[in-house]
């Protein structure tokens, strides 16, 4: 039984660069924190954002730190650390965390895709169908969705038996990294079957999006004037924008062709894109949802603007 793994995604990266590389994913860690604290702060201060696509913002952003908390800090520690080792059960609340979070993120994308689809296509009807209970409700099913995605992905995978090896040839307990180093006669069934479990959620919840857009995109269509064409597309384009990045992003790594070079490439590749995606997603929201980027500025100057006499 193995007590504890090697991990050696690191390796692979040229040494003398590690401290170039801990500076730059150390601050994009900390933009990361800040931003997404400070998108939940100006939301909970503001009256006005009190609204369900800015509580599924919240939720998003929650998503986003605890996700970017449960990796971030020990990758970190080892890029600088020469003994990067980690036990078997730190191993398994490690990939627990990163699969609960990263599917509740999923999961969030899909619900703000719908929320989205009734604010456009059913205005009407928005303030029936997107009551504060109703997303209280959608908020909590995507937590707990997301939980029992985590758990079950990682009992599946910690049930095996590791005997191949304890070196994990990346910079955390990555799934797939995990399965080739386990062995006995499950081994091949149990790989398939958690890549069905991953993909099956991942690409459901992109086909609903893609299918919200549809109904959205032809309701945007029969608006008579480009003006109000304009003004109910740009209430998507933050969203939208989050959806092509999350996704566009696990595409290139996941599904580009292996390579003579693929094992550097793809550490490189998912090190910069664990960390990268959280660190975009404040800066999107901020900068294309005119709302919340005037609501920030409007926190700013209550607080750092000097008081009038």
């Amino acid at each position: 039984m193995v007590s504890e793994f090697i991990l050696v995604g690191f390796s692979t990266f040229p040494q003398h660069l590690l401290p170039a590389f801990f500076l730059f994913y150390l601050l994009m860690y900390l933009f990361t924190l800040l931003g997404n604290l400070l998108i939940m702060a100006t939301v909970w201060s503001e009256r006005s954002l009190h609204t369900p696509m800015y509580l599924f913002l919240c939720a998003l952003s929650t998503s986003e730190i605890l996700f970017t908390v449960a990796i971030t800090p020990r990758m970190l520690v080892d890029m600088l650390s020469s003994h990067r080792s980690i036990t078997f059960m730190d191993c398994a609340t490690q990939m627990f965390f990163s699969f609960t979070f990263g599917f509740t993120h999923s999961f969030l994308l899909m619900i703000m895709g719908y929320d989205r689809y009734v604010a456009i296509c059913h205005p009407l009807r928005y303030n029936m169908l997107m009551s504060t209970r109703t997303c209280a409700r959608l908020v909590s099913w995507t937590w707990a969705g997301g939980s029992v995605m985590g758990m079950m992905v990682t009992l599946i995978v910690f049930h095996l038996t590791f005997c191949k090896s304890n070196v994990i040839h990346h910079f955390f307990c990555h799934v797939l990294s995990l399965l080739k180093l386990s062995c006995g006669n499950e081994n091949s069934s149990v790989t398939l079957s958690v890549i069905l479990v991953c993909v099956s959620a991942l690409m459901g919840c992109l086909f609903l999006i893609v299918l919200s857009y549809i109904f959205i995109v032809a309701a945007i269509l029969r608006i008579p004037s480009a003006e109000g064409r304009h003004k109910t597309f740009s209430t998507c384009v933050s969203h939208l924008t989050i959806v092509i990045v999350h996704y566009g992003f696990a595409s290139i790594i996941y599904l580009k062709p292996k390579g003579p070079h693929s094992m550097d490439s793809n550490t490189l590749m998912a090190t910069t894109y664990t960390v990268f995606t959280p660190f975009l997603s404040p800066i999107i929201f901020s900068l294309r949802n005119k709302e919340l980027k005037n609501a920030i500025k409007k926190s700013f100057q209550r607080k750092f603007s000097p008081l009038s006499s």
